[in-house]
């Protein structure tokens, strides 16, 4: 009965797709919380349900084992058929026009020049070093060798984006390597097409000249089709011809038809053009940028980790011997990792304006993705159907798949270390970001200085920043909300935020705002009314912060006990001087804003949730004893543990 049931599983696709959704938004998820490189997690969850249950079936297991091991083994050629290379292509489209819209050349800043020299001039080095290192170390044919040699040129953009969240680069290299991960991309592929057409040249009679330039015109045509289209959408937008709801769902298949339509010029033209496209509506200007830009985040996240279980799914067990028993192909790896990468990115980074520093990061990061992995099936499969000598093209999966992990792996491990050895990390990031700036406010930066937390303080206006600046904290003069700040607030000081200013409805669009890049539960606001008051008109749960403080007081409440003396405090609690020890000294009606646990990161205390704060540096909003406004210790405090407490409030406060 199980094997019928198990047999009849088996047929059905949907479990397939279901399964292989479920290991990449799993091993997606493993990786936020592991802080590892979520590439490496989704390759072992396709190794797993891939080829690992493929050699399970070779064992000689009973058959109704056999039936249910099949239920879970993915095998993505045979489950998709015909359907798996255009699947393939659609979705690495899809992710390089996420990637594109990602591109706003504002963003460049300093680092244009040298972006420009890893395109132009590192991306044919690479090529040319590569197509050496396959030949003479792999043993390939000269033209094999250089269709391997164009395609590593890529430096995968689905791998380089979790990479920089999790190593906070300083900006210039951190630009540096986005632009030529997205950039670089549809080029690899263009390289090794151009490889591939010059086999085909040599097996014809066509001329050399028509079939390159039919190359050359193609991809120009497909990337004047991103274009055009690009600023097409961004004007139909803007004049209000597609309403709101059919935006995004247009743009996805507009995508996809420029796709298709630039690979029937020529094979793989379609991620030049989808890519063009994407930098296109970047750098146009219309109201539902926001809202694209994400929802195609959304959709290349899933992309992206159902793509990399599919091709780790793929591999054969003599594929994976060839990792190891050849060693040919473990000194392909390190002569690309080792020699090629670095010599190509010190040699066009040359003036470029970037430190020795930068470049010697910039050359030993480069992780390859999904990409690479894609178009190496792909062209695997069409060499070897030319038949001798080309069936040498069988190497073209070890080396993608060798290649990737090596750089992955290496990258994934080494970015962070490596970025604070050569003094490029931007901090760890775990500082707060403070909207507005008032008394109140002012004193909770001056206390979260005072425990070793970074704080940046914005405002809108000049003489309420004033207080901050005397303090010594950073600050932002401007509208967070607005583009400017796009370019010229470091995101990478801060990954929390508090709106404290007196509009509860700025405060909750503020929260918003960040809650996509920060993490909603990262994003706090005081109130416009006390906690207990309940208001069916107030604004929903889902469209503002988080509580700030563990009673959840209301702006006006918060600021009313400044001025009647409330300071906060910050105290270090544990088995001597515990939490019920605190509220006994300072009053059951304190206020807990957040913990520092002894790891460094922080905890904000919501309401309910005061008892978390055992064991950690606690700051709190209370009432201020005599001792405490004479800047002393009260005894009691100093004989029950409050060692390495204190009183913070803001240097000549202005009353608002």
């Amino acid at each position: 009965m199980a094997a019928d049931i198990a047999h009849h599983v088996v047929s059905a696709l949907p479990i397939k797709i279901a399964l292989i959704g479920a290991l990449g938004i799993g091993a997606q998820w493993l990786a936020w919380r592991l802080q590892r490189p979520a590439i490496v997690l989704m390759a072992i969850a396709g190794l797993i349900f891939g080829p690992l249950l493929g050699y399970i079936l070779t064992l000689g297991l009973p058959d109704s084992v056999r039936d249910v091991v099949e239920v879970f083994r993915l095998d993505p050629v045979k489950d998709f058929g015909e359907l798996y290379r255009p699947m393939i292509g659609l979705a690495v489209a899809i992710i390089l026009f996420e990637g594109g819209l990602t591109l706003r050349f504002k963003d460049l800043g300093d680092a244009r020049h040298a972006v420009v020299r890893m395109v132009i001039f590192a991306s044919p080095i690479a090529w040319f070093l590569g197509t050496c290192a396959a030949h003479y170390i792999v043993g390939l044919r000269w033209d094999i060798s250089a269709m391997i040699g164009g395609l590593f040129v890529v430096t995968g953009p689905t791998v380089i984006m979790p990479l920089l969240r999790q190593a906070h680069l300083k900006s210039r290299p951190a630009n540096v390597l986005k632009w030529e991960g997205i950039v670089n991309d549809p080029l690899g592929a263009l390289f090794a097409v151009g490889g591939y057409e010059f086999i085909r040249f040599t097996m014809t009679e066509a001329s050399m000249f028509a079939v390159f330039g039919k190359l050359a015109f193609a991809a120009i045509l497909g990337t004047v089709m991103g274009i055009i289209s690009g600023y097409g959408l961004a004007w139909a937008f803007r004049r209000g011809h597609i309403p709101e709801y059919l935006k995004a769902p247009i743009v996805l298949a507009w995508v996809l038809a420029i796709y298709v339509l630039a690979n029937t010029l020529a094979d793989e033209t379609g991620l030049l053009a989808v890519t063009a496209l994407g930098m296109t509506m970047a750098n146009t200007k219309f109201a539902s940028m926001v809202e694209m830009r994400r929802f195609k985040e959304n959709i290349a996240i899933i992309l992206v980790s159902g793509v990399f279980v599919i091709l780790t799914a793929t591999l054969t067990p003599d594929i994976l011997k060839a990792f190891f028993s050849d060693w040919r192909v473990l000194a392909f790896v390190a002569a690309m990792m080792l020699v090629v990468r670095p010599v190509a990115v010190m040699l066009s980074t040359l003036w470029s304006g970037l430190t020795w520093r930068e470049s010697l990061l910039i050359s030993f990061i480069a992780p390859r993705g999904v990409v690479a992995v894609a178009v190496a099936g792909l062209f695997a499969a069409e060499l070897n159907a030319l038949g001798d000598p080309y069936t040498q093209g069988a190497y073209f999966v070890p080396l993608a798949f060798a290649l990737v992990f090596a750089t992955v792996l290496f990258a994934g491990f080494f970015i962070a270390p490596l970025a604070k050895m050569l003094k490029l990390d931007a901090g760890d990031g775990d500082g707060v970001l403070i909207v507005g700036a008032n008394p109140w406010s002012l004193g909770l930066a001056k206390s979260l200085k005072e425990m070793g937390i970074k704080v940046l303080v914005a405002d809108t206006n000049w003489r309420r920043l004033r207080g901050a600046r005397l303090e010594g904290h950073a600050t932002f003069y401007g509208e967070v909300l607005s583009e400017n700040a796009d370019y010229t607030l470091d995101h990478s000081a801060f990954n929390h935020l508090i709106a404290a200013t007196p509009n509860d409805a700025y405060n909750a669009l503020v929260c918003v705002e960040f809650a996509p890049e920060l993490d909603r539960h990262r994003v706090f606001q005081v109130g416009s009314k006390e906690a207990e008051d309940k208001d069916d008109d107030a604004i929903a749960f889902t469209s503002r912060g988080r509580v700030l403080t563990s009673r959840g007081r209301s702006f006006d409440a918060l600021t009313r006990d400044w001025w009647s003396g409330w300071r906060f405090r910050s105290t270090n609690l544990s088995e001597s001087y515990t939490l019920e020890d605190l509220y006994k000294d300072r009053g059951d009606d304190l206020d807990l804003i957040l913990g520092r646990k002894a790891d460094g990161h922080l905890e904000f205390i919501q309401p309910g949730q005061e008892n978390r704060a055992e064991g950690m540096t606690v700051l709190s909003f209370c009432p201020a004893k005599d001792t405490d406004v004479a800047r002393g210790q009260g005894a009691k405090s100093g004989q029950k543990g409050g060692q390495g407490s204190s009183l913070a409030g803001p240097a000549s406060p202005l009353p608002q």
